[in-house]
């Protein structure tokens, strides 16, 4: 964990326990952590899911990697040290998420072992669910919605992620998604279902 540089802090808790929260929403609060190569289907995967999840009365709320990079995280690249420090803010802000009792659904690459280790750590046990979305690196290419692998096998991009940057696969993630000859729906009612099991929302 990480010193805050600033003295004289004091952790100020709330007048409403977590408990409660959930008890008010009639749900749980969780992190489901998708990580995967770029053009995995991460993004689009949690924006269906969550849409899903709310017509079912859960509240949800997708944390995007391109849109924290856009405002919160600006200020970071992709060297090893800014993508460690661009997962370590997104942790923290997907606990605060799930403390409120809301089910945060994060896409990012987040490419290595240890900071998804450090943001589960973050959360209580049972609370922070790792999704590998395990497409292969040759489907990721073929896909390549925005054209980066193709910049970045011409050299125009360095540090990306399965070409010139380690992509460390989790060790043993709680879903492992093939999202290859599947449909954006099928990946989404997977997750809802392992949601639904783990016991963080009723029957809709």
């Amino acid at each position: 964990m990480t010193t805050p540089k600033s003295a004289n802090l004091t952790w100020h808790g709330a007048n409403v326990s977590s408990e409660e929260r959930e008890q008010a929403l009639g749900q749980k609060g969780c992190v489901l952590w998708l990580t995967g190569l770029s053009a995995s289907g991460k993004s689009t995967i949690a924006r269906r899911l969550e849409q899903m999840l709310l017509e079912r009365g859960v509240t949800a709320y997708v944390l995007d990697g391109d849109n924290l990079r856009m405002g919160l995280n600006k200020d970071l690249g992709f060297s090893p040290a800014d993508r460690t420090e661009n997962i370590r803010r997104v942790g923290a802000v997907a606990q605060l998420f799930a403390d409120a009792g809301t089910i945060c659904i994060t896409a990012f690459i987040s490419p290595y072992r240890k900071d998804r280790d450090d943001a589960r750590a973050l959360n209580a046990p049972g609370r922070f669910i790792e999704v590998h979305v395990n497409t292969s690196l040759e489907a990721c290419e073929a896909r390549d919605p925005k054209g980066l692998y193709r910049k970045a096998r011409l050299g125009q991009i360095p540090d990306f992620t399965g070409i010139s940057a380690p992509y460390e696969d989790p060790a043993s993630p709680e879903i492992s998604l093939n999202t290859e000859g599947r449909t954006v729906d099928d990946c989404a009612r997977d997750l809802i279902k392992a949601l639904f099991e783990r016991g963080f929302f009723g029957a809709a």
